[in-house]
């Protein structure tokens, strides 16, 4: 079981990190939804199923999914200024 949590721990680092110092915008946001992902098998492993139910729906589906569209958005509004412009 300890090593299931310090590779666990490892990959939240490595996400975290990734996330941060990721060049595209749409692997940052794939990167923060495994992030998430990861952080609420922790949330179980720490007997706190509440936790790990708020943070798989809000964190790695909610937010991410607003994140998708936020850059849908931005996206299209280049389009269009450079259409105009």
């Amino acid at each position: 079981m300890i090593v299931l949590e310090v590779l666990l721990l490892a990959v939240l680092i490595c996400c975290a990190l990734a996330t941060v110092l990721g060049r595209g915008l749409v692997s940052s946001v794939i990167l923060f939804m495994s992030y998430s992902a990861v952080m609420s098998i922790i949330w179980f492993l720490l007997q706190s199923p509440d936790l790990a139910v708020t943070e798989a729906a809000v964190g790695a589906g909610v937010t991410s999914l607003l994140f998708f569209l936020t850059l849908r958005g931005i996206r299209g509004r280049k389009r269009r200024g450079e259409d105009e412009g």
